[in-house]
């Protein structure tokens, strides 16, 4: 009897554990990672307000503060510079992507360097977007891989055409897009500026405001989270060139990217 005991309670262990997938970092959360480029990893803001809150951080808060969400973890994997090919090439989705244990969200937001980059990049921009496709579907095949449009960045026939492309890979992986673009879009019509932090080169800022740009110069760079500055540098040629968001650039981001996480976890508990 004590053998038959111990049995039944071995093989509710095992069926428990097979049930509880493993958790990528944080076990009990749902687990979200973010690929991208510069415009995912925000590496500025980190250098001008290190303690954030950042893009991850604030989408595990908002998701937090909907009430009727499981916890979740956001992985933040954007590089600056880094488009599809590199990604692959360089070894860095082998480290930092594919062992990744129990992912349930993938967002793909590629596109601008790969414009940059790639030769022939209408035709070789929608094959590395399948390749990587094919490699977390293989890696990760419980995660529901999200590509997502660009944020205006490179002018609007450039971004259109990114977008375009995106979304063509979507419609032939089956995929549902997550339109990221519109949202931004329409936050810009507040003001084309306040998206963005300010970058220059501070031998271009003339040497009598040196003093008073010293607070914020890092390395060759004077650095300015949104307007602080404007009111005297923005005369300046080039002054606003930096289309990179800010910290205001990344809660839109954030908080899109929520409502678009909130959607799709609530249809997969079948709470919609």
């Amino acid at each position: 009897m004590a053998q038959r005991l111990l049995s039944l309670i071995f093989v509710l262990a095992v069926t428990t554990s097979v049930s509880q997938p493993t958790r990528a970092e944080h076990e009990g959360k749902v687990q979200i990672l973010l690929l991208g480029d510069s415009t995912t990893e925000g590496s500025i803001p980190r250098i001008i307000k290190p303690q954030g809150p950042h893009l991850e951080k604030v989408i595990e808060l908002l998701l937090a503060a909907e009430g009727d969400l499981p916890p979740t973890h956001v992985i933040q994997s954007g590089v600056s510079g880094e488009y599809i090919r590199r990604l692959i090439d360089s070894g860095r989705y082998d480290k930092a992507a594919s062992k990744l244990p129990g992912l349930d969200y993938i967002f793909v937001r590629y596109g601008i360097n790969d414009r940059a980059r790639v030769e022939n990049f209408e035709q070789a921009f929608p094959e590395h977007y399948h390749e990587l496709i094919a490699l977390l579907q293989r890696d990760h095949p419980q995660a529901l891989i999200i590509p997502t449009t660009n944020i205006p960045f490179s002018g609007e026939e450039a971004t259109a055409l990114m977008n375009r492309l995106v979304r063509q890979v979507a419609e032939k992986e089956e995929l549902e897009v997550f339109d990221l673009h519109p949202r931004y879009a329409a936050e810009l019509q507040k003001g084309p500026n306040m998206l963005n932090y300010r970058r220059y080169l501070l031998e271009k800022v003339p040497e009598e405001y040196h003093e008073l740009v010293k607070p914020f110069v890092n390395g060759p760079s004077v650095l300015v989270m949104s307007n602080e500055l404007d009111g005297i540098l923005g005369d300046l040629p080039g002054w606003y060139g930096d289309r990179h968001p800010n910290l205001a650039g990344y809660n839109v981001i954030a908080d899109e990217t929520a409502k678009h996480l909130a959607r799709l976890m609530r249809n997969r508990s079948g709470k919609n």
